[in-house]
């Protein structure tokens, strides 16, 4: 995506999105992030992580328009979006898979980028091999296949960035709850 509509995009996310500090139940402890998250989809898709439930959001005409680029791009179909808000690079994301069973096995996650250059880190689970990629303003990276059955992903802190980005995860939920 070029700067200009990448600008525009990020301005109008931070904007008009619902965001709300995430909240996840981590070894039987109820905690509340900094970072905030907004959870939007088809009509009756909820997304199930980390103890809380969070009920689909209606789409935006952005996020409508996002989501067909991404398909378009992709060659994927997607049904649902995971926003996520970080401030700064004080906020990041500790290593994890996304592979929730609503989601199916080998079920594709396409991450939109926007705003503030971060690092994004895998790691295989058995090798511990690993590979760093800069995810920079306006990139789109797709994890498909066996990523999430074979890889952990994070978005490590950083005190250098001072500027927010704003992370879409286009996906495809199986289950409606």
């Amino acid at each position: 995506m070029d700067q200009l509509n990448a600008d525009t995009y990020l301005e109008n996310l931070l904007s008009t999105i619902e965001w709300k500090n995430d909240e996840a139940k981590i070894f039987g402890r109820h905690i509340i992030t900094k970072r905030k998250v907004a959870w939007y989809g088809d009509n009756g898709y909820a997304y199930k992580y980390s103890g809380t439930t969070k009920q689909a959001l209606p789409w935006t005409p952005e996020l409508l328009q996002l989501k067909q680029l991404t398909e378009q791009i992709t060659g994927e179909q997607f049904n649902s979006c995971l926003l996520n808000l970080y401030h700064n690079g004080d906020e990041g994301m500790a290593w994890h898979s996304d592979d929730e069973k609503t989601l199916g096995k080998d079920s594709p996650i396409a991450s939109l980028s926007l705003g503030a250059e971060r690092k994004f880190s895998l790691k295989h689970r058995v090798s511990k091999e690993g590979h760093t990629v800069l995810l920079e303003h306006g990139s789109l990276l797709i994890m498909k296949g066996a990523t999430q059955t074979n890889w952990l992903h994070s978005l490590p802190k950083s005190k250098r960035i001072t500027t927010s980005r704003v992370n879409l995860t286009f996906r495809r939920m199986m289950v409606q709850l």
